[in-house]
């Protein structure tokens, strides 16, 4: 029995350093072929998918889930019911899904579905198909699921649909049986209720056969561009057919996690050159209040991918579509949908945010539904910063209405955790605030506690060993970590996990012999290092660093062309720190963060001897 049970350990230790071993980073890879032809009358369309599935996990599958995003466009589905029950619905959406008449809504119908050549069970479970697997996908292997499916394209309602409010046909954006992520975590089977989305890196072979009329964009490189025309084919080259019956677009996107297009009767389709080899495409509704902006957007679309290429990483495909479509804005593999009746700021800056997605979102592919800020808060970051280089605007600080929203919620009794699922907020605003405003917050704060020098190489660095991968908030911030040498769990933990608020004030400033004794307080739950600057009556100014016991590390002088003292370290449990500033001069002023990138709730307490604002 010793013999035995000496032998069990032996092999439980060996099988717990195995399993530890297999935590390394993997992923998924899912190779698209796909076949679609169109009836533009009757919005209707027949698919056919080849689907080849490779389990990179350490795990066996027995079973595999699609999302048939489309069936969230029919009454009584659950995007319909949480649009309906919610306290602030998105007027997009409102009761409109309640609404449709069989001729309007959406679906995606399986017709066939087979895994190397063998029929499946499956059942359709909303906007998610269940599949039970007959062989099951062992660790390293590959399998092929061949499915046929009927469809139709929703009235334009949510991102997808047909016939948009500015008269764009065909807005085709989650429109296929798309086989949902397994990760670490495991399936994200999730349905579709409001939010965005999550996918498996691969590769796309499309044909699109649709009306000769029609022109597309999207996403991936067109194969047949002599034969198709309409403004793709090279100058003075001839379209090879005819512009009658039916024509087929060949696209193919490599290394992708989705594939879109919009087609519609009336687009212009221009070309202009963009950095680095990269074609910009954009395609417009042929209206001529909207023509002047859509030209001269063009160059600044150049300019804005010139920003992310220095800012980020180079934009790593050579061709990038900007396309009318949709019902606002939403980032997609290799192109944007974005309404187009704008002023021309406004179809900047929506095209600014978008594109920044490429990099935030389909280079550095975060689950959205649990990490939406890292999407929309990183993106909306950048996007201000880059609007405020290329669009003159010269704001000290881009991020300030971000800051602004973020307090408001903050202080509004309704905040949640921005690790919330996406669809679990009780609110939209609380969604949208804690997504764009409160992320784009995470960034410019970063800034505030490593300096600004150390962000820009942490998002640089991100990129470079992220890029194409799926990466976690302890995946960022663990690059920040090593790039700033600072400790920044505690960051992290406090901002993305709960709603501890930042609240520092000046207590007390008395005047003695030997100089100024400053006591500090903090207020609020959530840690931050500080800078104090304090001004003389002489006008001489002065910066204290108090650097944050959790941190570990100091920060740069952030205006080195100002004395800075640095003083010993505050641990966060004691609420108070006090310092006396030695020597004669006479404080006049003094006030935390004169930059305004801490995110403090009460600012009004931050100021000793000036007048608020």
């Amino acid at each position: 029995m010793k013999f035995f049970f000496g032998s069990l350990l032996t092999v439980l230790l060996t099988t717990v350093s195995i399993a530890q071993n297999t935590c390394s980073y993997w992923q998924q890879k899912v190779d698209y072929k796909m076949e679609i032809d169109m009836d533009v009358e009757s919005y209707q369309y027949k698919g056919k998918q080849i689907l080849t599935y490779t389990n990179n996990s350490p795990d066996t599958l027995n079973r595999v889930f699609y999302h048939l995003y489309f069936n969230a466009f029919q009454p009584g589905s659950e995007m319909d019911a949480r649009s309906r029950s919610i306290s602030d619905p998105d007027g997009r959406v409102a009761e409109r899904i309640s609404k449709l008449t069989p001729a309007e809504i959406g679906y995606i119908k399986p017709t066939l579905l087979t895994q190397d050549g063998v029929a499946l069970k499956y059942e359709v479970v909303g906007t998610i198909l269940e599949v039970t697997l007959n062989k099951a996908i062992m660790p390293g292997a590959s399998t092929t699921f061949n499915m046929e499916w009927d469809a139709q394209v929703p009235v334009q309602i949510r991102r997808s649909g047909r016939n948009n409010e500015e008269g764009v046909a065909l807005s085709m954006t989650q429109w296929y049986p798309k086989l949902a992520e397994y990760d670490f975590e495991g399936w994200h089977a999730d349905p579709y209720i409001g939010r965005e989305f999550h996918g498996v890196w691969g590769d796309y072979d499309v044909k699109i056969t649709i009306d000769a009329d029609y022109t597309i964009g999207g996403s991936g490189y067109l194969q047949n561009p002599a034969e198709i025309g309409h403004g793709y084919q090279q100058p003075n080259q001839k379209t090879m057919k005819p512009k009658k019956g039916k024509y087929t677009w060949h696209f193919v996107a490599p290394n992708v996690h989705d594939f879109t297009w919009a087609a519609d009767d009336d687009y212009i389709h221009d070309t202009y050159a963009g950095p680095n080899g990269v074609t910009l495409h954009f395609f417009y509704k042929n209206n001529p209040d909207i023509k002047e902006n859509w030209k001269n957007l063009q160059p600044k679309t150049a300019e804005l991918m010139v920003y992310f290429n220095e800012n980020i990483g180079m934009y790593p495909y050579k061709q990038y579509s900007v396309i009318q479509g949709g019902d606002g804005g939403m980032e997609y593999a290799m192109c944007t949908l974005i309404t187009g009746n704008r002023k021309f700021e406004s179809l900047v800056g929506v095209t600014a945010h978008e594109l920044a997605h490429s990099w935030f979102q389909f280079l550095l592919a975060t689950n959205e539904a649990k990490h939406e800020w890292m999407d929309e808060g990183f993106t909306s970051y950048i996007s201000g910063e880059a609007m405020n280089v290329v669009m003159q605007e010269n704001d000290a600080n881009p991020q300030s209405g971000s800051y602004r929203g973020y307090v408001f919620l903050a202080t509004s009794g309704q905040e949640q955790p921005q690790s919330t699922h996406a669809d679990r907020y009780t609110s939209n605003r609380g969604y949208g605030i804690s997504a764009y405003s409160k992320g784009a917050v995470f960034l410019a704060q970063l800034e505030y506690v490593i300096g600004k020098d150390k962000l820009n190489e942490t998002l640089k660095r991100y990129y470079k060993e992220w890029a194409f991968k799926h990466p976690t908030p302890n995946d960022f911030i663990r690059i920040a970590e090593k790039v700033s040498g600072f400790e920044l769990d505690w960051y992290l933990t406090d901002w993305t996990q709960t709603t501890n608020t930042i609240d520092y004030s000046i207590k007390d400033v008395a005047f003695n012999k030997g100089g100024t004794v400053v006591t500090l307080e903090r207020i609020g739950l959530m840690p931050m290092p500080i800078d104090l600057y304090v001004q003389y009556e002489d006008w001489s100014q002065e910066s204290f660093y108090i650097p944050l016991q959790m941190a570990r590390a100091e920060k740069d002088n952030p205006y080195p062309n100002l004395k800075r003292t640095v003083l010993p370290d505050w641990a966060w449990a004691y609420p108070t720190y006090s310092f006396q500033i030695d020597g004669d001069k006479k404080v006049k002023s003094m006030m935390i963060d004169a930059s305004r990138r801490m995110a403090d709730i009460n600012p009004k307490n931050n100021t000793f001897g000036m007048e608020q604002e």
